[in-house]
């Protein structure tokens, strides 16, 4: 059912810098070079015809006839009327954690005075209109909706839109498919107003480039499948992106004090979300493998999608790595840099603090990746395929922009102004020092410069 990758003891385990080879470990392909060339006549369609461009490849690919884009107010406010209670009480719980975590990421202006006269000041700013993607495929996905909408308002976007794949089993009065009912009630409950029945290439090509319903906007952020992530790529520059989220991840370093049936749980869990989901454990203990393996045979078995989860925990992307030891284990999650990461070992918050490289990590059996997807208080939308080694996940961060404000007198500036037209000859630039020679008409040559600043 998964297959093994043993490290111990390998040489080859180390690339040319004595660090672990990441071609040995498992990883999802996703060919988003490919999806490219398939979805850059869809946005250029969307570019030209806009909400009729919509309109007709959502026909083609998703089989649902659309009359209008929007999502009525009074849709929206029925789905959270008819919102089964526990539901609804499950999202008000996970907004508010939610709310906790990220409102306590907000940045606060810093000025620095640099000199006497001289400051500059980090200013930070929302995005002025950011369009959210919450997929729709096999699964449905309300935790996503507050993902991307909680940061996004604790950051202070003033006008944000959410937009969801409809469905072909959802009609409305409209005679036009909807996004699912629980991904609307979602929205209505965090009071988000402006929601598109749109997925896939065309949702992120109508956030770009706008449309007669929809104005365009500055940040696309939410994960999305290998279209979604190469159109993100195709219209970066022209939009802000999140990432080119792929397939999601899971890897779980353990030792002998992890209980297998928990570990083989967690591995179920990741897997049930698409066929290429990744499903890694890496440990040091032989012992613990050929249990979790056995747990997982049993555990499948009785899931409701048990097709989907063989296929990803069968799937080249997912494996159990053994390892010498647990400083062996913690150089390869580093080098596999996962989405979520669990530490299931002796002393794991120990081991946890020393991870450089991981979208979120679980720390101990009381933490699975269960509890982040939907109410730690951390956020779901996560780097993927390796990019947590440089990328992080969403947050309040996200969402703003820093702006530098430099505010100089006359004596501060120029106390530094010879400095500034030397280093602008040096480069070639002498416009540069020109600039400031301006200010000082009348200066001349000393001893250190090759301008003096005259004296007022």
């Amino acid at each position: 059912m998964i297959s093994r990758i043993d490290l111990r003891g390998s040489a080859a385990a180390s690339d040319a810098g004595g660090g672990i080879d990441r071609d040995l470990l498992p990883r999802a392909e996703l060919d988003v070079e490919a999806a490219l060339e398939k979805v850059r006549p869809l946005c250029e369609d969307v570019r030209h015809r806009g909400t009729a461009a919509v309109i007709d490849i959502t026909q083609r690919f998703d089989g649902v006839t659309l009359e209008r884009l929007r999502v009525p107010g009074e849709a929206l406010r029925r789905a959270l009327d008819e919102l089964d209670p526990k539901v609804r009480a499950a999202l008000e719980e996970s907004v508010s954690r939610a709310r906790t975590v990220h409102r306590a990421q907000r940045r606060s202006d810093a000025t620095v005075r640099v000199v006497p006269g001289g400051t500059v000041t980090e200013r930070w700013v929302p995005v002025d209109r950011v369009g959210l993607y919450v997929p729709g495929g096999q699964a449905v996905y309300p935790s996503s909706v507050v993902m991307n909408v909680v940061p996004a308002q604790e950051a202070g976007v003033p006008s944000l839109a959410v937009s969801s794949p409809p469905q072909q089993d959802v009609p409305n009065a409209w005679g036009a498919g909807l996004p699912h009912p629980t991904i609307l009630a979602a929205c209505a409950l965090l009071g988000v107003d402006e929601v598109y029945a749109a997925g896939g290439a065309q949702a992120v090509a109508m956030f770009a480039y706008g449309t007669a319903e929809c104005a365009p906007v500055q940040l696309v952020t939410g994960p999305g499948n290998v279209y979604v992530a190469a159109a993100k790529r195709l219209l970066k520059g022209r939009i802000g992106i999140d990432a080119e989220a792929g397939p999601t991840e899971i890897a779980v370093l353990a030792d002998d004090t992890a209980d297998p049936a928990h570990v083989a749980a967690d591995l179920i869990s990741q897997a049930e979300h698409d066929e290429l989901a990744a499903a890694v454990l890496v440990t040091p203990s032989e012992r613990l493998a050929e249990a979790v393996e056995a747990e997982l045979k049993t555990q499948v078995a009785a899931t409701r999608h048990v097709a989907r989860i063989t296929a990803a925990l069968g799937g080249r992307q997912s494996g159990i790595v053994l390892v010498d030891d647990l400083e062996a284990g913690l150089r390869v999650v580093d080098a596999y840099a996962a989405e979520h990461l669990e530490i299931q070992t002796a002393d794991a918050a120990a081991l946890a603090a020393r991870v450089r490289n991981a979208g979120a990590v679980f720390v101990g059996p009381y933490a699975p990746v269960s509890l982040g997807d939907y109410c730690a208080g951390s956020n779901h939308v996560l780097p993927t395929g390796g990019c947590a080694c440089h990328s992080s996940g969403l947050s309040v961060q996200s969402f703003l922009k820093g702006i530098h404000v430099v505010d100089y007198s006359r004596d501060a500036l120029a106390e530094v102004a010879a400095h500034v037209v030397n280093l602008a000859e040096a480069e070639d630039l002498p416009a540069h020092g020109a600039a400031l020679k301006a200010r000082f008409a009348g200066g001349e040559p000393d001893r250190h410069s090759a301008w003096k600043v005259p004296q007022p």
